[in-house]
């Protein structure tokens, strides 16, 4: 299996997009592409190619739901784990991201410290 290394983080607030790129560059080593909307995910995501795609679920304009389905339909993610990022964690609201494609879910506010050991337990669970 490939080690992960390049992330986009699709997020519109500016204080979590540092907060998260801090915490997965610094901690985890990980490459991080921000993307500050929906429609710049859509852009950037050949150029960026990215191999595990953290989608806020939250956003003006285009929100997670959508940029994911719009990713699917023009991209092939099967190799590409989509986790949402969001404060709205019930289960029946993580069935329903699951059921879009989403390989998992990280709570909001989420903890700097364990963010990049969270990632990477998706990243091996998704490529078991």
């Amino acid at each position: 299996m490939t080690e992960l290394q390049r992330i986009m983080h699709v997020e519109d607030d500016p204080s979590i997009q540092q907060v998260a790129k801090i915490a997965l560059e610094a901690v985890g080593g990980f490459s991080v592409h921000t993307c500050g909307s929906g429609m710049q995910a859509l852009t950037d995501y050949p150029t960026v190619a990215p191999q595990l795609i953290l989608l806020d679920v939250m956003m003006p304009g285009m929100d997670g739901p959508t940029t994911l389905q719009q990713l699917q339909s023009r991209y092939d993610l099967s190799k590409v784990p989509v986790i949402f990022m969001t404060a709205k964690v019930q289960s029946n609201e993580i069935a329903s991201y699951k059921a879009l494609g989403a390989a998992d879910v990280v709570a909001k506010p989420f903890d700097p410290m364990a963010l990049s050991g969270q990632i990477r337990q998706i990243w091996l669970d998704f490529h078991l």
